[in-house]
């Protein structure tokens, strides 16, 4: 089992990013995204119709990072502390080294190297000072955006379940998506 320390939290940068803990004072920033139909799209979870709903979901976050089961920064730019998305390990399994990462960003801002910048930070992050063996994502299978995300960072689809789980009336797919350690590091040769 891995040890990972994960207290004081964080706060990551990158050339033009910020990635730093989130707490009550940026509902608004989150409420934005999360209450945003077209970011919300391939979320398998209810879309906030109240900032109560993102104080609860803040409030989780919490939890996991105190529990060191999962960690999730705010995505910011450098110079402004607005909170435009979020990515982070949504859930840890120490006992078999693995992260699995989720992220997502306010549509005003894709399509500008957001998430790439913040994507190869953690998964530095993930393999460098955590000492995970793999890194794993699962996506909804029409979400082209993130799948080219994670194949220009090197993932490899590992699966594809059908209808695997029930949401909002409808059963729905999932693609797993796996990074081990060896090619990550292959990649930085």
């Amino acid at each position: 089992m891995i040890a990972i320390n994960l207290s004081p939290f964080p706060i990551l940068e990158t050339k033009r990013l910020l990635l730093r803990e989130i707490d009550s004072s940026d509902v608004k920033d989150v409420f934005s995204f999360r209450s945003n139909e077209e970011a919300m799209k391939y979320i398998s979870r209810p879309i906030a119709k109240t900032e109560d709903d993102v104080l609860t979901l803040i409030n989780l976050m919490k939890n996991f990072h105190e529990k060191e089961q999962g960690i999730s920064w705010g995505i910011c730019y450098k110079e402004n502390s607005t909170i435009i998305g979020t990515i982070g390990y949504v859930n840890i399994d120490k006992e078999n080294h693995r992260g699995e990462i989720g992220y997502m960003l306010h549509p005003d801002y894709h399509r500008k190297g957001i998430m790439q910048e913040a994507i190869e930070t953690i998964i530095n992050v993930g393999f460098q000072q955590f000492n995970f063996h793999s890194i794993s994502a699962t996506i909804h299978p029409d979400n082209i955006a993130s799948r080219n995300i994670l194949l220009k960072n090197k993932f490899v689809q590992e699966a594809h379940f059908k209808e695997d789980f029930f949401y909002n009336g409808v059963f729905m797919d999932t693609v797993i998506f796996g990074l081990l350690k060896k090619s990550y590091l292959q990649k930085l040769s």
